[in-house]
């Protein structure tokens, strides 16, 4: 890959770690190469009166900012010190011609083990916004993950007036077990996992849980300000209602692509997501506090963490202010757990700006259709064995019936050197193999097969997608991420999708454009997308219990003709199996 090319003497580039240096980027420089240094370690953290030993980079958790501007290379040296296997995903960017960096375990790398470094090489193109990285192999995201802040280019601005300050605010799950022994006991069982024990905010549960009034994310603001919150969902397994009391924001951005503004007193994100809010303050709060909750929005039938995560919003003191009168706590109202009808109508808002000097054009014509169904079923108990799943056989979840097997050769390597021979096969299934009422009674038959099915794009090749819920284990959202590209959400509706009804209905000007969007509970949504970046890339539901059950796949999308169209070699530092 090219590096990124700088109208600057070379003693000038500066080496940057996990710090922000934005201010001191030069005026003239188009772009700029970014390093940063990521050690895998572990230390020891407390939240509610529980300490434990935590897998986190350099120390912190959740883990250090990444901040760049369109245009810039980003080397991410990757060190680790741990025991466990670690890759990091770098969510949401495209990675043209850079997906030996895209991070999935066993899908385009294998992972970086103990005492092995793996250095991430990419530029971000025209994206900017907010996205986030995390690690991806097993349930290893739960505590390592992070902000990634795309500013505009330097001749570039928001297209919203520049706000007084920009706040990281990421949504995640704290268990007191380790993860990896919640999901692998569950694996092995066939059940489904314990529960997280709390959300956080910024990596504090905050007041609302029992011993935890002291481990309270605080956001100290000024009146009559606007700020910029960038909120990033890294939860494992739920989809987040978040609202501020008595305070209204303005969403500007999602998954780093501007859309048309509009106002809220509740947003929904999802699992991979990431929102962009304006924030205007109020005129004067001298004496009240502010809860900013979360909780999630679940439409599944299993246990879940139902419980609020709370930070603090609190208004700064002029300097002369003095009162004894007591402080006020306000809380904010949040829709039902299950408000699937607030979800569909609050999704629905969504809509690129239309403009074409920050947004791909939605494809107009479409050279090939799909039709996955997504959803949970069961695999068969191996012989002598008891398992605790439903009717004693194992949890599994599929697309097209097909739960994907990782291999133990990443995909990439395999598809690149041409030896896919026992890696994977090429006919994953176009069309759900069984059809039924999706959205209706079940069939009696609720088994999936187990594979390492892929399906292969020609380069360039537009691609409308429907992606329809199931409901043989009850209906439930499954936010699905796709690697590689952006997409644009052409249609989505409830039961079972009718192509003769529901395309005519399809909007094809502005849709919203994205890389992660909830397929509705019960429902179905379309999708189109450009095939123009070549190489494997996966696509997964990004509640991570579902990915382990094998809701996944992954697309193989040829080389084009020309030599800015192929997928360069491997880097010499690729890890190996």
């Amino acid at each position: 890959m090219a590096p990124c090319q700088l109208f600057l003497p070379a003693s000038m580039a500066v080496r940057l770690f996990g710090v922000f240096a934005a201010l001191i980027l030069p005026e003239f420089a188009f772009c700029m190469t970014r390093n940063y240094t990521f050690s895998i370690v572990q230390q020891n953290v407390t939240r509610l009166c529980h300490t434990k030993s935590i897998i986190s980079v350099n120390g912190l958790y959740p883990g250090p900012r990444i901040v760049a501007r369109e245009g810039d290379q980003l080397l991410v040296k990757v060190v680790n010190h741990v025991s466990n296997n670690i890759t990091i995903h770098w969510h949401g960017i495209r990675q043209l011609r850079s997906g030996w960096s895209d991070g999935p375990a066993y899908v385009t790398q294998c992972p970086i083990r103990t005492n092995q470094t793996y250095t991430y090489n990419f530029t971000i193109t025209g994206q900017r916004g907010t996205l986030f990285w995390h690690a991806h192999i097993s349930w290893m995201r739960a505590t390592i993950h992070g902000p990634i802040i795309i500013l505009p280019k330097h001749s570039e601005s928001y297209p919203f007036k520049k706000p007084y300050k920009e706040i990281p605010i990421i949504f995640g799950e704290w268990w007191n077990a380790d993860p990896e022994t919640v999901i692998n006991q569950a694996l092995q069982t066939g059940a489904a996992p314990n529960v997280s024990d709390a959300y956080t905010i910024n990596g504090f549960p905050g007041p609302l849980y029992n011993c935890s009034s002291k481990d309270t994310y605080k956001l100290k603001v000024k009146p009559g300000k606007t700020y910029m919150l960038r909120l990033i969902n890294a939860a494992m397994n739920d989809e987040l209602f978040f609202s501020i009391a008595n305070h209204t924001v303005t969403i500007v951005e999602a998954d780093a692509v501007y859309i048309k503004p509009f106002q809220t007193d509740v947003v929904l994100i999802t699992p991979g997501q990431t929102t962009n809010v304006l924030l205007k303050t109020k005129p004067c709060y001298p004496n009240a506090t502010f809860l900013m909750t979360a909780r999630p929005y679940f439409t599944g039938q299993g246990t879940f963490d139902n419980s609020t995560v709370a930070g603090i919003l609190e208004y700064k003191h002029p300097l002369n202010h003095t009162s004894n009168t007591k402080k006020m706590v306000f809380k904010p109202i949040l829709p039902p757990i299950n408000a699937t009808t607030f979800v569909a109508n609050f999704t629905k808002k969504f809509r690129s700006l239309n403009n074409p000097n920050l947004t791909a054009s939605v494809p107009q014509t479409v050279d090939r259709r799909f039709y996955f169904t997504v959803g949970l079923g069961s695999s068969p108990c191996p012989k002598n064995t008891t398992c605790q799943g439903p009717n004693g056989t194992k949890f599994a979840a599929s697309v097209n019936n097909v739960s994907f097997a990782l291999p133990t050769t990443a995909l990439l390597q395999a598809y690149f050197t041409k030896k896919s021979n026992g890696v994977y096969t090429t006919d994953f299934p176009t069309n759900p193999p069984n059809q039924f009422n999706y959205t209706g009674t079940p069939p009696n038959k609720t088994t999936v097969s187990n594979a390492t099915r892929l399906l292969v794009l020609q380069f360039n090749t537009s691609v409308e997608l429907v992606l329809q819920d199931t409901s043989i284990l009850g209906a439930e959202s499954h936010p699905l991420h796709l690697h590689g590209f952006n997409f644009f959400v052409v249609g989505q509706g409830f039961g079972n999708y009718n192509p003769n009804r529901d395309t005519a209905n399809f909007n094809l000007v502005d849709p919203v454009e994205r890389n992660t969007f909830g397929v509705p509970a019960g429902g179905w949504v379309a999708i189109r997308f450009l095939a123009d970046n070549p190489g494997v890339w996966f696509m997964h539901c990004h509640f991570d219990v579902h990915t382990s059950w094998g809701l996944r796949m992954a697309w193989i999308v040829m080389d084009g003709p020309l030599p800015n169209q192929k997928l360069p070699a491997p880097p010499s530092d690729l890890p190996t199996c």
